[in-house]
């Protein structure tokens, strides 16, 4: 797994503080929520790729979650939640909306296979590739919704697990026992249908 790129939590929290403080010449922190928005735009995205089916619907909901960070931009407190989990907060309220919005469809994916498409790619290892990510999909049935979201959690967003506690409401430890027994059922389930990791 590559290491996403990041700042120090304190830098952001100072950029947030920052803009409420100094806003532009418009009257906006958009200098700062820039910033905010290059730094975590990708982890988002991957976050709500790992909850929804679509391509295009993670970007949807991606750039919903940042609309909504930027009219709850000043809102933002640091003695209340560190700043990723506010704003994983976000995105999985919108994940959530969205849901609620489609009752009738299974609303989870993962994206298990990254960078397929790129140009160093051969059609076979596509392929293969796109079947495993197909056999990955078919498998996350097994879990439960608060499963998924755990996964999604840790593995799309790359939050630690105390922010994770934080974010679902539950206490650190089992937030490692949800992911080991997530991943256990996951990793017998490929096994019955015959994929290899």
């Amino acid at each position: 797994m590559t290491q996403p790129q990041t700042i120090p939590l304190a830098l952001a929290e100072e950029m947030y503080e920052a803009a409420a403080e100094r806003p532009n010449a418009a009257g906006s922190p958009q200098a700062s929520f820039g910033a905010v928005f290059e730094l975590y735009y990708e982890r988002v995205f991957r976050y709500i790729r790992y909850r929804v089916t679509c391509e295009y619907t993670a970007e949807d909901l991606t750039s919903q979650v940042f609309e909504r960070v930027m009219g709850r931009f000043a809102s933002f407190r640091a003695d209340k939640a560190p700043f990723e989990v506010w704003l994983f907060a976000i995105a999985k309220n919108a994940v959530n909306d969205y849901g609620r919005q489609q009752r009738r469809r299974r609303f989870f994916s993962l994206e298990a296979i990254k960078h397929a498409a790129s140009a160093g790619k051969t059609p076979e290892a596509m392929a293969l590739a796109g079947e495993a990510k197909d056999s990955l999909l078919q498998a996350m049935s097994v879990l439960n919704p608060k499963e998924r979201s755990i996964l999604a959690l840790k593995f799309g967003a790359e939050l630690k697990n105390g922010e994770i506690a934080k974010l679902a409401g539950m206490s650190e430890s089992n937030v490692g026992v949800t992911l080991y027994r997530s991943m256990k059922k996951l990793r017998a389930e490929l096994e019955r249908k015959g994929c290899h990791e």
